[in-house]
């Protein structure tokens, strides 16, 4: 028998271990070159809006790619350790270390070669199934199949570094004294020690996470995410290594449980095998919380289709700046305007005049040096075009409503402070209140200064206010509205930027074409959603193999525990109950932490959306719990099953 022989017989030996490490790998394998497949497919990348779903597809292979070596560096690693003991008696029968590092080395090797071209086949045949699915989420014609050079050899290349890169670093986890080695397959019989501080503080940490998470408000969400996932993360690591053994070492002193039916059993190893497992669980558990938020945001994308609608009233916004009649105005309206007819759709057309003030002070933080004002009835007349019902009052001299540029803005209004602005000509306004719909779209006016962000775009005064301010420019709005704005896609094309050209920009007008930014964001978001799923996939089946890998590390010291055990009266029907409630804590017990972060995640997330995307999120938790169920239910059965050999 050749060396590499011996090599392959390892591996063949060792399959049951190795199934799930293979499976998952090979599947990554398989979701990577698909993905290549997507992004390289000429009818995506040659197609401006459609290319933001080839970068969003890109950037889910970065994460796939990433993903998988710290999975394949944390499996070897794990695998390494359980067969110490077989390396330590090869090194004590004359294996050199060099030979053993060679064999290590050529077993990777042949599971990363394996996986790779399995992993490839399977994309190969699955092609245009992927293909169909990933235009029906984008909402386009089934795309042909076709198979770019780029797609196979990125995804060899890559995952072929990755194993070999791997398989160097793991003679840094062989030790180098045989006797080490030997002794290294033993189980410690000792109780794992933890400290009572540092499970207090992963109680805290915890606790903290979660109230940080559950009353960040939505002006302060984006600076408090770093600090709450720092403190969630943290937290969870201590629960593996320190609170959950100690709380089972509590549990273990409450003589009426522990020693009820058979309690001793379930709870007598499960101290040791909660901090031997700590960072597996520690593992599960943060990809599976980032799966759940992930695939829950953006599995709400119809919530925020509907947000668009609200934040866009007009089919295409047109601004021009400090004046109406300029003859390049005139020709960009009417070119707009013929562009419109040819879609045979009816529209409406309203223009309405929007004073640039000068201001002299003003109260509270910000500051803002030119103020956009809109008469009562104009702002009236913009929220009938749009089929909006105004329900503000008329207003009353020196008050103003500040116009919201997006539903964002609903929930930046209570930790906004309101102010009262001072004209250069001695015109005092002071904010009363909001507007209830969004009158004119984002990009089209200059945003009033904020710290904590907002399209807050201008006041809404009475009709004499207005009428009396002297500005210091003078824009006009002139607004498109029609009922089906999603066919005004790729209007006024030589007038935008990818459908928007903002007021900031140094240009003579601004302007909004609703559809086409409809279309960007609802392909950016039905990507997003394609590709959270394939990525939440890929951690789902990681993380069953790191549980599946430790119940079969575990199978032979099991095995023989129940034997004993049997022997001394255990019945079979003890023996599934016992071996069922461990199951389930090695099962559920991460997952159900991972649904927690995610509650609260999703807790401070909809603070960041006006409707609520509760219903999408539910959805996701609920079936992903189910499919967590049935793999339980199938495990269970197996390992059962192979629990029960030999047993007398």
């Amino acid at each position: 028998m050749t060396f590499r022989q011996f090599a392959y017989r390892n591996v063949i030996r060792n399959k049951r271990k190795y199934a799930a490490y293979f499976v998952s790998s090979a599947f990554s394998v398989m979701i990577f070159f698909l993905c290549a497949l997507f992004i390289y497919h000429p009818a995506i990348s040659g197609e401006m809006i459609l290319g933001t779903a080839a970068n969003t597809m890109l950037a889910a292979e970065g994460i796939i790619f990433v993903f998988c070596s710290l999975f394949v560096l944390v499996s070897v690693g794990s695998f390494l350790q359980s067969r110490r003991t077989e390396f330590g008696i090869l090194l004590m029968h004359g294996m050199t270390k060099r030979q053993l590092n060679t064999m290590v080395f050529l077993e990777n090797m042949i599971i990363g070669s394996t996986a790779i071209v399995t992993g490839t086949l399977l994309g190969l045949l699955l092609g245009k199934l992927f293909l169909m699915i990933g235009s029906g989420f984008l909402g386009i014609e089934p795309l042909k199949f076709y198979l770019s050079w780029h797609a196979p050899v990125l995804t060899v290349c890559s995952f072929a570094l990755l194993f070999m890169l791997i398989s160097l670093s793991t003679f840094a986890f062989i030790g180098n004294e045989s006797r080490g080695l030997f002794q290294g397959g033993r189980r410690g019989e000792e109780e794992p020690k933890v400290s009572g501080p540092l499970a207090l503080a992963s109680a805290v940490l915890l606790l903290a996470g979660y109230t940080l998470a559950a009353t960040t408000s939505a002006a302060t969400v984006e600076r408090m995410m770093a600090p709450v996932v720092c403190i969630t993360v943290l937290g969870t690591y201590l629960f593996y290594t320190q609170l959950g053994p100690y709380l089972v070492s509590l549990v273990r002193k409450v003589r009426r449980l522990y020693w009820r039916r058979t309690n001793i059993i379930t709870f007598s190893g499960l101290s040791y095998r909660w901090k031997d497992n700590g960072r597996m669980f520690f593992m599960v558990t943060i990809v599976t919380a980032v799966s759940f938020t992930s695939v829950g945001v953006f599995a709400s994308i119809h919530t925020l289709s509907r947000e668009l609608q609200l934040d866009y009233p007009a089919a295409v916004g047109y601004v021009a700046k400090g004046g109406h009649g300029s003859y390049a105005a005139q020709t960009d309206l009417a070119g707009i305007a013929m562009e419109l007819d040819r879609l045979q759709e009816p529209y409406a057309t309203l223009t309405i005049p929007i004073k640039v003030a000068e201001v002299a002070s003003q109260t509270g933080p910000d500051r803002t040096e030119r103020l956009p004002l809109m008469a009562y009835s104009d702002y009236l007349q913009a929220l009938k075009h749009a089929g909006f019902t105004p329900q503000e009052p008329p207003l009353e001299e020196g008050e103003g409503l500040v116009m919201i540029g997006s539903q964002r803005d609903r929930s930046l209004t209570a930790d906004r402070v309101r102010a009262v602005y001072t004209l250069t000509q001695g015109i005092v306004i002071e904010e009363t209140g909001y507007t209830g719909h969004v009158p004119i779209a984002e990009y089209l006016l200059p945003e009033l200064d904020g710290r904590d962000g907002g399209d807050f775009s201008g006041i809404v005064v009475s009709d004499s206010l207005f009428a009396a301010v002297t500005p210091v420019q003078s824009d006009w709005y002139t607004g498109f509205y029609m009922e089906n704005f999603e066919r005004t896609v790729g209007i006024a094309s030589e007038l935008t930027e990818k459908g928007k050209v903002a007021y900031e920009k140094d240009s003579p007008y601004a302007v909004v074409v609703s559809g086409t930014l409809f279309e960007i964001q609802r392909t950016l978001y039905s990507t997003m959603l394609f590709a959270s799923l394939l990525v939440g996939t890929v951690f789902f089946i990681a993380a069953g193999s790191f549980l599946y890998f430790r119940l079969y590390m575990d199978m032979d010291h099991d095995r023989l525990q129940y034997s004993t055990l049997s022997k001394m009266g255990l019945t079979e029907t003890e023996l599934n109950r016992t071996v069922t409630v461990q199951l389930a804590l090695l099962f559920f017990v991460p997952v159900g932490l991972a649904v927690l972060h995610s509650v609260f995640a999703f807790i401070a997330l909809q603070r960041l959306f006006y409707l609520s995307i509760v219903l999408e999120t539910g959805a996701v938790l609920v079936g992903y719990l189910a499919a967590q169920g049935l793999y339980f239910f199938m495990i269970r059965s197996r390992y059962l099953r192979n629990l029960k050999k030999n047993l007398i």
